[in-house]
């Protein structure tokens, strides 16, 4: 199986191609004006994942969740605006529902190879997906764009974190990460941190002096 994973943001996208499971190409950021000159999207692919950059999520326990009070648990976290259209997707592995709203936080999305544009997720699906296919103790899986970091921490398979931070720029989302790890009282220095999105090369330099390594999901 062929697919393509694509990110979609306020500012542009990014995407990952991967064949029989193994991530064989990714792209660094592309601005929205330029997406059409991304000729990996006029490929042929058996499937398509849209994952969409939104702050907009709150992960509801099985036992806490009601889908007629889905809105209202989300707006306790988040700030909502009376056009936010509220969808929700339940993670069987984590007994929970992933709340959220993809209104306001995403480009059009671009077509690929004349298939239809499938349902959008938010990033956090994705993350909490991705964090059990690792086969580290310490598992930390993070994206970051459009001044927001995206974080899912588990050791094993017990998830300890899921959030969202507002960032402004990428040392304040070390800084969040790593206070994360210390309150979660998780060592960097034996610890691989994976993330989704696009790193510079002095964004991953900068990691690489906390952690034991740096991996591109």
């Amino acid at each position: 199986m062929k697919r393509i994973s694509i990110q979609v943001s306020l500012s542009g996208y990014s995407f990952r191609i991967y064949e029989a499971g193994e991530l064989v190409s990714c792209s660094g950021w592309i601005p929205s004006g330029e997406v059409e000159s991304a000729s990996e999207l006029t490929g042929t692919y058996d499937q398509v994942l849209l994952s969409v950059m939104t702050p907009k999520i709150t992960l509801v326990p099985d036992t806490f969740f009601d889908p007629q009070t889905a809105g209202e648990l989300l707006s306790r976290t988040v700030e909502l605006a009376p056009s936010d259209k509220i969808g929700r997707i339940r993670l069987e592995e984590y007994s929970a529902w992933l709340v959220f709203s993809l209104d306001g936080c995403m480009q059009p999305v671009p077509s690929v190879s004349g298939l239809e544009a499938p349902d959008p997720l938010p990033e956090m699906f994705f993350l909490l997906k991705d964090i059990l296919k690792l086969d580290h103790y310490n598992r930390i899986v993070a994206s970051y764009a459009d001044g927001y970091l995206h974080l899912a921490i588990a050791q094993d398979r017990t998830l300890l974190l899921s959030n969202v931070f507002e960032a402004p720029d990428f040392t304040t989302a070390e800084y969040y990460i790593f206070l994360a790890m210390k309150k979660l009282q998780l060592n960097p220095e034996v610890s691989v941190i994976h993330f989704r999105t696009p790193l510079s090369e002095e964004q991953e330099l900068s990691l690489y002096r906390y952690f034991k390594g740096v991996e591109r999901l």
